[in-house]
């Protein structure tokens, strides 16, 4: 059975790694559109809204990812700590 500072590490990495690819993502993106812009006069305003709609796909996806992990933490406390947890 994991103890209860192992279950914090674990979240604590996941949330990480989530909102890193969350970044990681955006700067693609923008570099991408960015790209276009400068290549193509017309298709850059288009590749622009493109980029803004994904990476607002982007933020609602981490954002969910990070509450998800939020309620698993919660459940893995409970089960570590017993019922007695207050969360």
């Amino acid at each position: 059975m994991p103890s209860y500072s192992d279950v914090q590490k674990a979240v604590t990495v996941e949330r990480r790694r989530v909102w890193g690819a969350w970044m990681a993502g955006g700067l693609i993106l923008l570099f991408a559109a960015r790209a276009v812009w400068v290549f193509s006069a017309t298709g850059g305003l288009i590749a622009t809204v493109v980029a803004l709609l994904l990476f607002v796909a982007l933020t609602v996806t981490a954002y969910r990812m990070h509450a998800a992990l939020g309620r698993r933490a919660d459940r893995e406390r409970r089960q570590v700590l017993g019922d007695d947890y207050p969360g």
